[in-house]
């Protein structure tokens, strides 16, 4: 099925994994396409999702020009598709804007999935960026009080779009992941463990993710200012939590 872009798993705790169907909502943006490439990448199968699935069959098009085999998996679909019965996974990629709206619709269709909410609420106010929180306290909250009998856990916030998109780079950068359900953030730990270059560490409960979307102001400032692409690296922390 998966041909030649199947790849063993690079720990026997993500051998569970190959395999997967995760569906990407808003998957013809930035960070939808990175991500969606990269799990693809890794071997799962990934509904690239639209709200115009015309748009999402362009996208998936474009990718699989890009990077070939590395990306077969990977297939168009609409929103209600990416969040579909067959799917284990469900990534929230759409802009921060439209990440709760977009949750609502098909909180249905969610109920009882594991939902990764990966926006940052920010604003761009002269040469720096400020974050912008919700009522709820973060975005991952507000998505979870919108599909309230999913699991979200938050994670992949502190990664650039652009680098998660460029599949013949490493990633250099650890990623902090939080959610109420144990289960359901051991899942995401492990899924963001088998992205080369990227390092899950367990950040607690959902609650969590105010300061980890709050943190991404500062980050992209000092992109913006210092015209890199800084990224978030956890020091003197120990194994994973068992």
């Amino acid at each position: 099925m998966f041909g030649g872009n199947r790849r063993a798993p690079r720990c026997a705790r993500c051998a569970k994994l190959l395999g997967m169907r995760i569906g990407v909502l808003g998957g013809t943006g930035p960070a939808g396409q990175g991500i969606a490439a990269r799990f693809a990448d890794a071997g799962h199968t990934v509904i690239l999702g639209s709200r115009d699935r015309a748009k999402a069959e362009a996208v998936v098009d474009e990718l699989r020009r890009q990077w070939g085999e590395r990306v077969q998996t990977l297939v168009p679909g609409t929103n209600a598709d990416a969040a579909g019965a067959d799917v284990d996974v469900v990534v929230v990629g759409t802009v921060a804007d439209a990440a709760v709206e977009t949750t609502r619709a098909l909180a249905g269709d969610l109920r009882g999935k594991v939902v990764v909410a990966m926006a940052n609420g920010l604003e761009k106010r002269g040469s720096e960026f400020r974050a912008v929180l919700p009522e709820e306290g973060s975005i991952a909250e507000a998505i979870q009080a919108a599909a309230p009998d999913a699991k979200v856990v938050a994670a992949l916030q502190h990664v650039p779009a652009k680098a998660l998109a460029a599949l013949d780079r490493e990633l250099e950068s650890d990623v902090l992941v939080v959610g109420d359900d144990d289960e359901a953030r051991d899942l995401v730990l492990d899924l963001v463990d088998e992205i080369p270059g990227l390092r899950a560490f367990d950040a607690g409960s959902l609650q969590n993710a105010r300061g980890i979307e709050a943190v991404a102001a500062p980050l992209l400032t000092i992109n913006l200012r210092h015209k890199g692409e800084a990224t978030l690296r956890i020091t003197g922390a120990g194994g994973r939590r068992t």
